[in-house]
């Protein structure tokens, strides 16, 4: 393959051009802002917030990947100290440690769970009614969905499992995603991969080879004119906060009640604030008839029984409400499978986090660039009858 144009700046995109332009093959990628990095892009300062969850999971293929590549950059530890401020909202009330049968559930693995049956069924059947629900709850950090109980058993046990691993998996990048993006966009512009900003794409190139589409589901099936490219994803209330400092203030607030995390994220980076403050984000998944205000409601409720004072130590504020930005979530009976293929066929492939493949949050996006660039080198050996 000689050429191949890609569609879309984020964490897929990138992944696909630095995979192909290490393959040999002249890379353009085309980003419709000014700035890459889609839903993996921080702020500017002085608070450097993230569009949403920024973990990265070290039991998935991206981690090596980038590591491999010197991309993963330095990462943010937590103190042991403010790994000890976990809360667990329950009952009304916050607590220090989760109920015992949490535990015991996370402990699963996800081969144990079945595809067609929901979690609530799976889990109470298992452990009870009453394990079933602040399990279902708990995983909503990692699948951000207002139901988390109704999808399908193994889809939401392996979220479940690996946000709760001991030692952690979650990991995070000092300075927020936007310094991975950036080390990921100078790779491929060593690697010769053009870049074009503020390019919007509205029609597919023709004659210049492959093409990737690296975007929002939604914006792929604007595209490609092609209505059946859906799957269904999550709706969350972003709300980023910056505190003055108090000491004593949580690490974390799970709410087990109803899915809702908030998180300290100067716990572990106090660069991504001034001094003296702290930067706070609240996630709270909302369900196809809520509105903003039930969530930033939820976040309010969170907030005053775990960060006393905050109102007047607020010294910055901003609410949004995030729909189709937490990946594809798997009802009972499908799996990434059953999601929309890579391959769309005529030299045009998908890359992105609601698309056929696994892993969970950004390991699909990284999956799916993968495969993406897999199968037009392939076609592209054929096509120049050098398989």
């Amino acid at each position: 393959m000689r050429k191949l144009t890609i569609v879309g700046g984020g964490f897929a995109g990138l992944t696909a051009a630095v995979t192909a332009a290490e393959a040999g093959t002249a890379v353009t990628l085309y980003e419709a802002h000014r700035t890459l990095g889609g839903r993996a892009r921080t702020a500017d300062g002085p608070y450097r917030t993230n569009d949403g969850p920024h973990a990265l999971y070290s039991g998935g293929p991206h981690w090596t990947w980038l590591k491999q590549r010197g991309l993963l950059g330095p990462l943010a530890p937590l103190p042991p100290a403010e790994g000890l401020r976990f809360r667990f909202h329950r009952g009304g009330a916050l607590r220090r440690v989760p109920p015992p049968g949490l535990l015991r559930q996370s402990l699963r693995t996800a081969r144990t769970a079945p595809v067609d049956t929901d979690f609530r069924t799976w889990a109470t059947g298992l452990a009870g009614a009453r394990t079933a629900r602040v399990a279902a709850a708990y995983s909503g950090v990692a699948l951000f969905h207002h139901d988390p109980g109704a999808l399908s058993a193994r889809f939401v046990q392996e979220r479940l499992h690996r946000a709760a691993a001991l030692p952690p998996e979650a990991h995070y990048v000092r300075g927020g995603w936007g310094a991975l993006i950036g080390r990921m966009a100078d790779r491929a512009r060593e690697l010769g991969v053009r870049i074009e900003t503020s390019a919007r794409v509205d029609a597919l190139p023709t004659g210049g080879g492959p093409v990737i589409v690296a975007t929002a589901l939604p914006a792929a099936a604007r595209l490609l004119d092609d209505p059946s490219l859906t799957w269904e994803s999550g709706r969350t209330v972003l709300v980023d906060l910056a505190l003055r400092t108090r000491k004593g203030d949580p690490f974390v607030v799970s709410d087990l009640d109803a899915p809702g995390w908030i998180e300290r994220f100067t716990a572990q980076d106090p660069s991504l604030a001034p001094a003296g403050q702290q930067l706070l984000q609240a996630q709270l998944p909302v369900g196809p008839d809520a509105t903003k205000a039930d969530g930033v409601a939820h976040a309010e409720r969170l907030l005053d029984l775990g960060f006393p004072g905050w109102r007047e130590r607020t010294v910055w504020r901003r609410e949004s409400l995030s729909g189709g930005r937490t990946g594809a979530v798997d009802r009972p009976g499908t799996t990434w499978r059953d999601r929309p293929a890579v391959d769309r066929g005529d030299g045009v492939y998908l890359a992105g986090d609601q698309v056929a493949a696994p892993g969970v949050l950004s390991e699909v996006s990284f999956t799916s660039a993968v495969e993406a660039v897999s199968l037009a080198l392939r076609a592209g050996r054929v096509a120049y009858g050098t398989r």
